[in-house]
């Protein structure tokens, strides 16, 4: 059993007309998302908040009535709770896709997602997009969600060229919710510890605030009282996009007799292959 203590807050920032990111916080269930939507026309809006939904009525359902139809192609290296937290996401990539089809005022539409789901002695950390997901240990703070961008990957393959690359190119997707039939989340799941603290948030914060300051704001206050300053500081700094953060603390852990450390490695691509047309322009 896990208890945590979670605030989040979500804001529209300085620059935009609407609030494209969506977040839902559950302690019962131990679920908590986070998604940054994208489209014109307030598509964005309905991609993140079709997402977030989808997702934790898929997860709540499954708990009560048993994991079925998308499961049955899971993962058996993984644990039953994150498989069920994939099928929520492939779920939700499904039903946001179809949407866009179906309605010509949503094509184009997609969203990032950024996931942790409680398991009674475990984290489970799984993402599609660049919304990160930040664990604190120790101390030290840890980015535990793969950036899907054409940026971070062409970093982790080829540091050297990936210098030559504007800066734009970190808003350049190479993976979001909805913009095709089928998607692959990353996911890492760990054993969690008493006074670990997760931090999700939109690339509204992590743009603006570093880890380091994230990692200090959150160690020196409350978990309510550190989101409104990082968004404040988000804001501070120009606050060009919408700005969401949630924030775990974990109080108790009684763990049990299978614990694990799993992680699903990302897939990683040629360069080629970020710039063909499925690469995704998030809006800047």
């Amino acid at each position: 059993m896990v208890l945590v203590e979670s605030s989040g807050i979500t804001h529209i920032g300085k620059r935009r007309k609407d609030n494209e990111d969506a977040m839902f916080l559950d302690d019962e269930v131990g679920l908590y998302l986070v998604a940054d939507g994208m489209g014109g026309h307030q598509a964005g809006e309905v991609a993140s908040k079709l997402v977030v939904e989808t997702i934790s009525d898929y997860v709540k359902s499954s708990r009560v009535n048993g994991d079925k139809g998308l499961n049955v192609n899971s993962d058996e290296t993984l644990s039953r709770e994150a498989n069920r937290l994939l099928s929520g996401i492939q779920l939700s990539n499904k039903v946001v896709y179809e949407a866009s089809l179906n309605n010509s005022s949503y094509r184009g539409m997609g969203s990032t997602i950024s996931a942790v789901y409680f398991t009674d002695d475990t984290c489970i950390a799984a993402n599609v997009g660049d919304s990160p997901i930040y664990l604190i240990r120790g101390g030290k703070i840890k980015l535990l969600s793969v950036l899907h961008t054409v940026l971070a990957e062409q970093a982790a393959i080829d540091p050297e060229n990936a210098a030559n690359l504007g800066m734009e190119f970190r808003h350049v997707l190479t993976r979001a919710m909805g913009t095709e039939e089928s998607v692959s989340a990353d996911i890492y799941e760990i054993q969690c510890f008493k006074n670990d603290i997760l931090v999700i948030s939109s690339d509204g914060l992590s743009d603006k605030a570093s880890p380091e300051e994230i990692l200090k704001t959150v160690n020196s206050h409350q978990s309510d009282q550190a989101c409104q300053r990082l968004v404040k500081l988000a804001n501070d700094r120009g606050g060009d996009d919408n700005v969401t953060t949630i924030i775990l603390k974990v109080k108790k852990v009684k763990p049990s007799s299978n614990s694990m450390h799993r992680y699903v490695n990302p897939v990683k691509r040629i360069i080629s292959k970020f710039f063909n047309n499925k690469a995704i322009l998030k809006d800047t």
